[in-house]
């Protein structure tokens, strides 16, 4: 297979249905003097076009969670990572220390299910990273919403003694 028809593959499936409705037909008369002195009169009609796009139905999808200790962010993509719809604490309007709460974090998995709810998306395999307190609150606020998960992961990096952390805070 060359690299015409890949790409024509790629193109068919990345591509959505539109559907075309009309909406009004006006017809408009024109009216304009010609140098002899007559006047000249054309119809011309006027179509109102909606065109209304049919999303691709996906069925199961990744939600990738971050919980830091200062915020949380949840992003919802298809299996090939093309992203479907993502949310922080922060873009939601919660500022300073109430960015990185449970209750932040339910909101912000609200926000992003809601957008993804029109793909059809019904099975998500997640993945969490961080240790934010937000971690079992978005987890459940999912599966409250509506999706069945099929996998839960924690992906949150370990060092195996790397690079030197950081020093505690001390309040």
């Amino acid at each position: 297979m060359n690299t015409k028809e890949k790409s024509l593959k790629k193109t068919e499936k990345e591509k959505t249905t539109e559907k075309v409705e009309v909406l009004k037909v006006e017809k408009k008369t024109l009216t304009e003097k010609n140098e002899n002195g007559s006047n000249d009169s054309k119809e011309i009609s006027l179509e109102k076009k909606k065109v209304k796009k049919i999303r691709k139905q996906i069925l199961k999808g990744r939600a990738t969670i971050k919980c830091s200790y200062n915020n949380t962010l949840v992003s919802i993509s298809d299996l090939n990572g093309n992203v479907l719809g993502w949310a922080s604490s922060g873009l939601l309007g919660f500022k300073g220390a109430k960015k990185a709460t449970p209750y932040a974090a339910t909101q912000v998995v609200a926000n992003v299910s809601e957008k993804v709810k029109k793909y059809g998306v019904k099975e998500l395999e997640v993945f969490v990273k961080g240790v934010g307190s937000g971690r079992e609150a978005s987890i459940r606020t999912l599966a409250g919403n509506g999706f069945d998960l099929s996998l839960i992961k924690d992906i949150t990096p370990i060092p195996h003694n790397g690079c030197r952390p950081k020093k505690p805070r001390r309040i």
